[in-house]
């Protein structure tokens, strides 16, 4: 039994430590002002939330976030880096109210809306009771995934991420195709304009 209490408390302070951590990382994206360092702390943002998902055992969405944040989505940012300039263009400060009053009051509706959310664990909240108390007692029977999450997306959700993929993947692809590659990219033929040469 102290085993477990251990092993929740040392869990509880790593997720504390990795949200901390996200805190710190938001706070400097929203200062920097260097384009390429902004995409590069965003990546590492997605790899610690990545991180954090798996930690409370969210697996299949940590993967997610690892592929889509981490992964396809940093490089899409660095492909569009080419199209503009490094740094932001500096902005005054009257200007930064307006997103800061957004997000303060988007916070607080958050943070009043989680008072109504039942306990971690409750076992009569709506999660743990009907349908999901049913797939509870029946997911390791079939399908012998321990985690119910991650064997609803994959086994019983199956061709709706399989969907969800495809549309991701082609999603991805059409970025591809819009930038390019080599002399024929879509940066390099901007470049060439701003040039005055020909464009390919």
């Amino acid at each position: 039994m102290s085993g477990d209490v251990m092993n929740e408390t040392s869990t509880s302070i790593i997720s504390v430590l990795l949200l901390c951590l996200l805190f710190v990382m938001g706070v400097a994206i929203a200062r920097l002002r260097n384009l390429f360092a902004v995409v590069m702390l965003a990546g590492i943002y997605s790899l610690v939330c990545a991180a954090w998902f798996i930690l409370v055992d969210a697996v299949d969405v940590g993967f997610t976030e690892a592929a889509v944040g981490a992964g396809m989505s940093t490089a899409v940012l660095l492909g569009a880096i080419l199209l503009t300039s490094r740094n932001a263009k500096p902005e005054r400060r009257l200007a930064r109210l307006g997103p800061l009053a957004v997000c303060i009051a988007a916070g607080a509706m958050l943070i009043y809306a989680t008072s109504d959310l039942p306990a971690a664990g409750d076992p009569s909240s709506p999660a743990n009771t009907g349908t999901g108390l049913t797939y509870l007692q029946i997911n390791w029977a079939d399908t012998g995934v321990p985690n119910v999450v991650t064997s609803v997306l994959a086994s019983y959700r199956g061709f709706d991420t399989l969907g969800e993929t495809i549309v991701v993947f082609i999603a991805g692809l059409a970025v591809v195709l819009l930038l390019g590659f080599g002399e024929r990219s879509l940066s390099e033929t901007l470049r060439k304009l701003k040039k005055g040469d020909k464009a390919p």
